[in-house]
């Protein structure tokens, strides 16, 4: 168990507004390099690299090398995981207002929470999974019902292996629904398979709003039918 010197010192990290911001940026699961850190906290380049020295020392960032540059990304889905959950109590914890999450529309809609989906798309993807009977999703975990082996055969994934010390099946707090979508192995195929089908793609940079290494997915006309089609789910295009 850790020691209480080391949550302050993890929560003390998280709490300045410019690593709040860096660590936010990362919650996609892509990497990026410290300028493009330092211009989304709207900090000097040297800040910025102090700051993600800090980050990676404590264990919350890794850093990959390429070439020249050096690319920052999360250390662990489990470091995704706790900023998801801090994100979704700061929002209740505001006084006198009530909690919405995001005010983007198109990001509460549908988003990435580090490798898998999130928003009002993954959790009524969790829910129909559920009514279905091809998941059973309780507080602490999930596992896929021989039932739900075929659906996901149907769907062209392949059921992640358990190990290599990732969760195979949990539930995630959507931090702006306030019930859960689907993380672990199988959240983060699940994703994967929505992306590589084009059933979602990531907002480009500029298009209403969006910029580079965002969370906000875009549902396609593909996507739309193949969400009503597999899962029963009515969701519309925003594209």
């Amino acid at each position: 168990m850790p020691s209480i010197n080391a949550l302050a010192e993890t929560a003390g990290l998280v709490g300045d507004p410019a690593r709040a911001a860096m660590l936010a940026a990362l919650m996609d699961g892509r990497a990026l390099t410290a300028g493009e850190l330092a211009t989304i906290a709207g900090i000097a380049a040297p800040t910025a690299s102090g700051h993600l020295a800090k980050l990676t020392a404590a264990g919350l960032l890794a850093v990959e090398r390429q070439g020249r540059h050096r690319y920052h990304r999360l250390a662990s889905p489990g470091v995704a995981r706790m900023l998801e959950g801090l994100m979704a109590v700061a929002e209740i914890a505001r006084p006198n207002r009530l909690p919405t999450g995001p005010r983007d529309a198109a990001m509460r809609a549908a988003r990435t929470c580090y490798d898998h989906l999130a928003g009002q798309l993954a959790v009524a993807l969790a829910d129909a999974m559920v009514a279905r009977g091809v998941l059973e999703l309780g507080p602490d975990g999930g596992a896929v019902t021989p039932a739900g082996l075929g659906f996901l055969e149907t769907l062209g994934i392949a059921l992640p292996r358990p190990g290599g010390g990732r969760v195979f099946c949990r539930p995630c707090l959507d931090w702006s629904e306030r019930r859960p979508h689907v993380a672990g192995q199988l959240g983060a195929a699940l994703c994967t398979r929505c992306l590589d089908l084009g059933w979602v793609r990531r907002r480009r940079d500029g298009e209403a709003g969006g910029r580079p290494g965002g969370r906000t997915l875009l549902v396609t006309p593909e996507g739309a039918r193949g969400f009503r089609e597999a899962f029963g789910v009515t969701v519309p295009a925003s594209v």
